[in-house]
């Protein structure tokens, strides 16, 4: 046996290895949300009815046809897609300031920044709680979008100042002799080039609002803004003792299938825009 042979078996063994490491807990819960209560509790292996205890795609019906999971999904759906533009948008042209300008305490700005996404989110639930309850927007949309922007802001900032440090000086220049004023030129030629830069800095906002728990369990108290992690946490079903497994699993499946979406139709752009400007040619 060559050696190259050795060596591409175990790059293929790795791989398989690994693989399965990282998707045995999916195909776990998946498999789990096709089983009924009374299968999971005596630990039965069938999936749908004809096997003698599972219950097929009753547990996706059921969660569906829930009021408080609808509501928590359009509390993600319309908390994340707002704390991404306006992360997103301010991220832009605060990055664009950070690389093109020259300004007292810019290297501040950008260690507080690093430092801000680096704080532990647990430190700051009691004291945002007393907060929003004084402000009035405790339970609110606005009480959720806020936490979510100040620790995304930070990566968004260092993630599109690194592309506006690459885009040619030249090529703005360019356009304002041909008659653009500062803002088109930002407008209609840095933020096109910058444009995988833009993309993951929104990927990556909107990732970590859909998959917050500690805010949305510990900011909210009703239906009226929970989003869908903390949502599941209370489903408790008839038995407060007996929590339906299947039924949390069906919803935690349904829960993700946006992000796997996500990534698969935009999996090139992510790996772009957080590979560009790595190395220099």
């Amino acid at each position: 046996m060559t050696k190259n042979l050795k060596n591409n078996i175990g790059t293929v063994l790795g791989c398989l290895l690994i693989l399965v490491w990282c998707l045995l807990p999916v195909v776990w819960i998946i498999s789990l949300s096709f089983k009924s209560q009374e299968a999971v509790t005596v630990g039965s292996p069938g999936f749908f009815p004809s096997d003698g205890g599972g219950a097929g795609w009753s547990n996706y019906t059921d969660v569906l046809k829930d009021d408080q999971f609808f509501r928590s999904i359009v509390n993600s759906i319309g908390i994340s897609l707002i704390a991404t533009v306006l992360s997103v948008g301010l991220a832009t042209l605060a990055a664009y300031a950070i690389a093109r300008l020259e300004f007292v305490g810019k290297r501040f700005v950008l260690t507080t920044a690093l430092v801000i996404a680096m704080f532990p989110v647990v430190s700051l639930v009691g004291p945002l709680f007393d907060m929003w309850r004084t402000f009035g927007i405790y339970d609110t949309w606005p009480g959720l979008i806020i936490p979510y922007m100040s620790f995304t802001l930070p990566l968004a900032i260092w993630t599109l100042s690194a592309f506006f440090r690459e885009i040619p000086w030249e090529m703005e220049q360019a356009a304002q002799v041909d008659g653009a004023t500062s803002w088109q030129a930002f407008r209609k030629v840095i933020v096109p080039l910058a444009a995988p830069g833009v993309f993951t800095a929104a990927i990556l906002t909107f990732f970590f609002a859909w998959n917050d728990f500690v805010f949305g369990i510990s900011l909210t108290s009703t239906e009226a803004a929970r989003p869908i992690p903390a949502a599941l946490s209370f489903f408790v079903g008839a038995d407060p003792f007996n929590r339906p497994a299947s039924l949390l699993a069906a919803g935690a499946v349904v829960a993700t299938v946006p992000i796997i979406i996500l990534v698969l139709f935009f999996q090139r752009k992510i790996v772009a825009g957080l590979t560009a400007g790595a190395v220099k040619g």
